[in-house]
């Protein structure tokens, strides 16, 4: 399992800076691919979240991990308190557990079976 915790970290700004030194390297823009993009972001080395647990009560990503969370689920719930925070990764991984997941696929698309 991989957590991650980032602090003044800004989705908008690592796309930019990605385009950035895309701009100043070698990469054909007219051949780019979501893989080639991704090995300029600063999120390059971290695998892409399968679950964002979000317990401040907000209903947003917040401009984090713009381009990683394309397909991460997500589990949004009002806590407060350190014991609560135990709490709620016990409750959010039981909710993962169950949901079906597609990675941007209909059912139909998998042959009306669920990943």
């Amino acid at each position: 399992m991989v957590v991650t915790i980032a602090f003044n970290y800004s989705g908008r700004w690592d796309i930019l800076q990605a385009i950035k030194k895309i701009v100043l390297s070698s990469v054909n823009v007219d051949q780019l691919s979501e893989e080639d993009l991704s090995v300029f972001l600063q999120t390059n080395e971290l695998p892409e979240p399968d679950l964002l647990i979000r317990t401040g009560g907000e209903k947003r990503i917040s401009n984090f991990m713009l381009w990683d969370l394309a397909y991460t689920e997500l589990f949004l719930q009002i806590v407060f308190g350190l014991i609560s925070i135990v709490a709620s990764l016990e409750l959010a991984m039981d909710d993962y557990r169950s949901r079906e997941r597609r990675f941007g696929k209909t059912t139909e698309q998998l042959g009306g079976q669920g990943v």
